[in-house]
């Protein structure tokens, strides 16, 4: 298959979205006709005086726009869009074993968890791997809470102290 075919064909584009911003992202990138998916699942969430079962994003800013990639640039003017995922230089992919693997397990109904594979420790080497800091290095300060880490990152002669998901960060 040609590279400019290759850029023709629909594929399920990873965007990253703005932080609790993932079911009104759904509904907007659906309105302007965009074939879009937001994996959600069912947690149990504990209050002092309630317990409720919420449905929430399976991957936290994480949205999948079945499209072709010269689409790209009108799915980022879409509210809520923040960017584009990309992976060894190219728009990251969704492939259809995983969003086959990924619907097989939402259909089970068990409680999922998600994490970053890697482990990212306080005092680690990192480098950012995408969105507006891509290519900036840092030093882990410490775990914000399960998804986030607080990366401090010197530039212009100052130190900027950040809280970043830590999805977008990879080990030196």
């Amino acid at each position: 298959m040609s590279n400019s075919s290759n850029l023709k064909q629909k594929k399920w584009l990873v965007f990253y979205t703005k932080s609790r911003a993932e079911k009104k992202t759904l509904d907007y990138l659906l309105k302007f006709g965009f074939d879009a998916w937001l994996p959600t699942h069912k947690v149990l969430r504990q209050w002092s005086d309630r317990k409720k079962k919420l449905e929430v994003p399976l991957f936290n800013s994480y949205i999948f726009v079945n499209d072709i990639e010269a689409n790209i640039p009108e799915v980022l003017k879409v509210p809520g869009i923040s960017w584009n995922i990309r992976h060894n230089g190219k728009p990251a992919v969704l492939q259809a074993k995983e969003q086959e693997a990924i619907k097989r397990f939402i259909e089970t109904g068990l409680t999922l968890e998600t994490q970053a594979i890697q482990k990212l420790e306080q005092g680690q080497q990192v480098q950012v791997i995408d969105g507006p800091l891509k290519g900036q290095m840092g030093e882990v300060e410490a775990t914000y809470n399960e998804d986030k880490l607080y990366v401090t990152i010197e530039s212009l002669g100052q130190q900027v102290m950040l809280s970043i998901d830590k999805g977008l960060l990879k080990p030196l």
